[in-house]
């Protein structure tokens, strides 16, 4: 796992030698991506870090809500319903893509349509015997497309440099050790309460809430170390990397040309809701960017602290689109 990581920080020092957008994510994904194609690399998938990167990103979204925060979050109530038409229309169509133009069944359909919760389509998958496998492939190559794709847009098209913003964290030297061993102990304690009550993305929404109220409280003020962050990136790199590991390179190009037909479908819808929520409302264009793009919970908040965008504003509709698609998905694939 140490070696896996390692291969994923060479691929992060290259994308900062060349100057890309999101070294320590992008850099590390391709690398991987590419190492894993060799059988004899003695590498095996880190995912021994998963959660513990998880609750470090569920704390660091938390430490985003500040006091001054509450003045605005009652304006984002009519933004949020949004995300019901946005999550609906994108099922359907990924629905339509993936059945009649793809040929998929349609529980294998529905499930590889749905604009995240990968762990929670699995799950699903095993309990309706839809095939898990060409989801698992199908959903992968979805975040891998939305994740190397949306630094390249903020960066080339929208002119935005985000090579190095530490917005809401900082370098370690500056951090307050005490408050943050405290913060990651009750992280901790958050994430495996979340998961023993059945809470979607438990790992990362449990510490989450309670990195909110303690930084809502002012109990802890200080912010996540940056380096520690530039770590939990690397890890998700890895990560996603390790998602095209086993599988024959023709079924992966394969894959990825079919998932790329619906990732286009995915950024015309995605572009329609960003043009009528920004002419409806004064939200910056990158948060509302970030907050109808239909990647992971954890991927996009990720990219949403590193960016600098109003990482709250994006958080809570990336919550909600997450809690209608999964209870959406287990409702509609029991009628199917």
């Amino acid at each position: 796992m140490i070696y896996a990581l390692c291969v994923g920080l060479i691929g992060s020092l290259i994308f900062i030698y060349f100057h890309l957008p999101l070294p320590w994510l992008l850099g590390s994904i391709l690398a991987t991506s590419l190492a894993v194609r060799f059988e004899k690399l003695p590498i095996q998938n880190p995912k021994l870090f998963a959660s513990p990167a998880r609750i470090v990103i569920g704390l660091t979204i938390g430490s985003s809500f500040t006091p001054q925060v509450l003045e605005y979050i009652g304006s984002y109530f009519f933004s949020l319903l949004f995300i019901i038409p946005f999550s609906a229309i994108t099922i359907i169509a990924g629905l339509i893509y993936y059945e009649k133009f793809l040929g998929f069944d349609k529980k294998t359909a529905y499930l590889s349509a749905m604009p995240g919760g990968l762990i929670e389509m699995i799950i699903i998958a095993e309990e309706i015997k839809a095939d898990i496998a060409k989801i698992t492939l199908v959903q992968s190559s979805r975040l891998f497309f939305i994740v190397v794709s949306l630094p390249f847009i903020i960066q080339y098209i929208l002119g935005i440099d985000i090579r190095g913003n530490q917005t809401i964290t900082t370098s370690v030297v500056n951090v307050n050790l005490l408050e943050l061993i405290f913060l990651f102990v009750v992280g901790i304690f958050a994430a495996v309460f979340a998961k023993k009550i059945k809470l979607s993305a438990a790992f990362l929404i449990g510490p989450m809430i309670i990195s909110i109220i303690l930084h809502l409280t002012a109990v802890v003020t200080t912010p996540m170390p940056d380096e520690l962050l530039k770590f939990v990136q690397v890890v998700f790199g890895t990560l996603i990397g390790f998602t095209f590991k086993g599988i024959k390179l023709s079924e992966v190009m394969k894959t990825l040309l079919g998932t790329f037909g619906h990732f286009l479908i995915l950024i015309f819808i995605s572009f329609i809701f960003i043009v009528i929520v920004s002419s409806l409302f004064d939200f910056d264009l990158l948060s509302i960017l970030l907050a109808f793009s239909p990647g992971g919970q954890a991927d996009i908040n990720l990219i949403a602290i590193l960016v600098g965008a109003t990482v709250p504003y994006i958080t809570l509709h990336h919550i909600v689109r997450l809690f209608i698609v999964v209870n959406i998905a287990y409702f509609f694939a029991k009628k199917i």
